[in-house]
């Protein structure tokens, strides 16, 4: 018996999770200092065909590329504990730039009270790594769809 997790993606005909109503991919912004959290991130969406408009290693470069992009970004992923500037002063300086961007942390387990601050401060959603594809894209999809 074949499971659906052995399906090729698209091989059960549902349109890809990055593809905006009218075609367009949805654009995302991953902002982590991990090289291997940004690859990974970066994978996950590009197989949903979501496009990776950018990426960057710090908070300040976020906030920095976030600028650059704007208005053409639909999403940001967020790493909290980063060099420079913590993903949070990043999120809240983002948010005081366009108050209907929408961001999503990343974060590792054990860091709730950092997650309630980043909601708090206008944040959509949060993702718990270690990073698991599926949930990784329910919570995209749950907040690009409100």
């Amino acid at each position: 018996m074949i499971a659906k997790a052995d399906l090729p993606p698209g091989a059960d005909n549902k349109p890809p999770d990055g593809l905006k109503p009218d075609g367009g991919a949805y654009r995302v912004l991953v902002v982590d200092d991990s090289m291997f959290i940004a690859k990974q991130l970066s994978q996950i969406f590009t197989s949903e065909s979501f496009e990776v408009a950018g990426t960057a290693a710090d908070g300040a470069q976020g906030f920095e590329r976030y600028k650059e992009m704007y208005p053409n970004i639909d999403l940001v992923t967020m790493d909290i504990t980063m060099p420079v500037m913590d993903g949070v002063t990043s999120l809240e300086k983002i948010m005081e730039f366009d108050k209907n961007a929408c961001v999503i942390m990343v974060s590792a387990l054990g860091k709730e009270d950092v997650v309630k601050k980043s909601l708090l401060a206008g944040a959509k959603s949060y993702i718990v790594k270690p990073l698991d594809r599926k949930k990784v894209l329910e919570r995209v999809v749950s907040v690009l769809s409100r």
